[in-house]
Order: C-alpha cells, then sequence, then structure tokens
C-alpha cells in the first residue's frame, strides 16, 4: 500500500506543478480515509512547501456513517493564499480542465502556542483564536472527479484545495453568533447560493476542532499557528475561468476574486 500510495501522491504533486490536468485518477483510488491521509501526508512531504493553513470540508450522509467522519481535511500552502484589501478582486487559478469551485468561508486563526489539546466547546476553541477573516476558498485538482469519487479520493489530492482569499476582519469575532450572518455568493453577478453557518454541522468553532484533532492524530505540528478554512457555507459552487466571484457577508463585507486558467511558470 505504501508504494502505491507514493506513486499516487507523486503523480498529484507532479501533475500540480505542471499546472497540467489528470484524466484518470493516477493509480489506485483509496476507499477508506486512513489510506486518502497516507496519501495526502506522502504528497505534502514530497511537495515541501510551506503550509499556511488548512480547509475543512463536510461529508455528507452516507458516506459520513460509512467513514466515520463527518468533515475531511487538506493544506493550503502559504504561496496559494492571498490578502485582499477591500475593493481588491485578486486573479485566482484553477485547473481549467481538471475541477475548480469557490466556497465562501469564514476563516479562522489558531493562535500560536497550541499544546495540542482538542478544546471540548465553543468557548475553549475560541479562547485558541487570535484572529477571524471573511474569505474564499478556492478548490481546484488536477482530477475532475475529485469530488465525484467520493471523500477518500477528495483528501487524497490536499482536500481539493487551490487556494485561499483573505478578506477584511469579522468584525466583533470574540463572540460573535456565527449563525446569525446570512451569507451570499455570486457568480458573475448571479447568485449561486445563500445561507448561515446553520447549516454546517457545528459550525465554524466545531471545524476547528475537527481539524486539530484531525493534526493531532496524524502527528502534524501547528504550534506556530495556523488558518482554518472552516467549511463552505453556501455550498461547493462550480466556476470557469474568465468568470468573477463575489461572497458578501451581511453587515459585514464582502471577499471578490476573479477565475483564471493555472499555467506553468
Amino acid at each position: 500500500m505504501t508504494d502505491k500510495a507514493k506513486a499516487v501522491a507523486e503523480a498529484f504533486v507532479a501533475a500540480r506543478r505542471e499546472k497540467r490536468a489528470l484524466v484518470t485518477y493516477p493509480g489506485e483510488a483509496p476507499t477508506e480515509m486512513g489510506g486518502a491521509y497516507r496519501i495526502q501526508d506522502l504528497a505534502i512531504e514530497i511537495d515541501g512547501r510551506e503550509i499556511a493553513g488548512w480547509k475543512v470540508g463536510k461529508i455528507n450522509p452516507p458516506d459520513d456513517e460509512r467513514l466515520a467522519s463527518n468533515r475531511l481535511a487538506g493544506p493550503i500552502f502559504a504561496d496559494s493564499v492571498v490578502h485582499a484589501a477591500s475593493g481588491e478582486a485578486p486573479q485566482m487559478p484553477v485547473f481549467a480542465d481538471g475541477f475548480a469551485a469557490a466556497e465562501a468561508e469564514f476563516l479562522l486563526h489558531v493562535a500560536a502556542g497550541w499544546d495540542g489539546t482538542v478544546p471540548k466547546d465553543d468557548a475553549a476553541t475560541r479562547d485558541l483564536l487570535d484572529a477571524v477573516h471573511l474569505g474564499i476558498e478556492v478548490a481546484s485538482s488536477p482530477y475532475p472527479g475529485i469530488n465525484a469519487d467520493g471523500p477518500p479520493v477528495t483528501v487524497s489530492d490536499y482536500g481539493n484545495n487551490y487556494g485561499m482569499i483573505v478578506g477584511p476582519v469579522l468584525k466583533g469575532w470574540e463572540a460573535i453568533d456565527f449563525a446569525g450572518i446570512e451569507v451570499r455568493l455570486e457568480i458573475d453577478g448571479e447568485v449561486a447560493g445563500e445561507a448561515t453557518t446553520a447549516t454546517m454541522l457545528d459550525g465554524p468553532l466545531g471545524a476547528v476542532r475537527f481539524l486539530l484533532g484531525n493534526l493531532a492524530a496524524r502527528g502534524i505540528d501547528c504550534s506556530s499557528g495556523t488558518w482554518v478554512s472552516t467549511g463552505a457555507v453556501t455550498g461547493v459552487h462550480p466556476v470557469a475561468p474568465g468568470q468573477n466571484v463575489v461572497a458578501t457577508f451581511a453587515g459585514q463585507g464582502t471577499v471578490a476574486c476573479g477565475i483564471v486558467a493555472a499555467r506553468p511558470v
């Protein structure tokens, strides 16, 4: 299994570096989460880039019961994180012949000094944070079937992450009720989805708890601090090069980006 997992990891890392699509899954696809994270961990090692944060995604029924997990995680590399000032719309690359989507998300930052203890409730989780921002996750993979083939396949290629836009600070984040903020995502001026975090299991703080437990179980140290892109509030919305995305967080602000095709450097 290790050799097969390494071959898959190498194939995904190479495709991402070369900005090319993979028409079929590059090897034996994982069917359970342990094997999927093994591929992800090997890919992280091969890749070698600095990790600035982690994305968290929801696993829907019936897969959640079958896989004994209702969320998944993947790395967000530092060179794919863009900080956008108000009014800016950075151009974010995607795999034009692979899979691409944009997701409105709350970005929670775990402060440096986390000791490996997973908090038990929202209050203890909030105490670990030093910032919360509005944001967009750009989900993209060289493999078009990354989501359709199921959560283990999604996990195996970095959880389908390809970038993150850090927008304005969430005002009053220290005590705010995330579920009280209506979120809307538009693509080329058309509403793609509207929702609140009330639809997101136990919300952004629960996503942080899941991630910290996941990293602790995998022996991954994030004591120097880490971003957590906590999950798609309005859903996962496919995008294509040439489109424009705007995420609006009622009463808080907006985050925007353009979508472009990833090109070899």
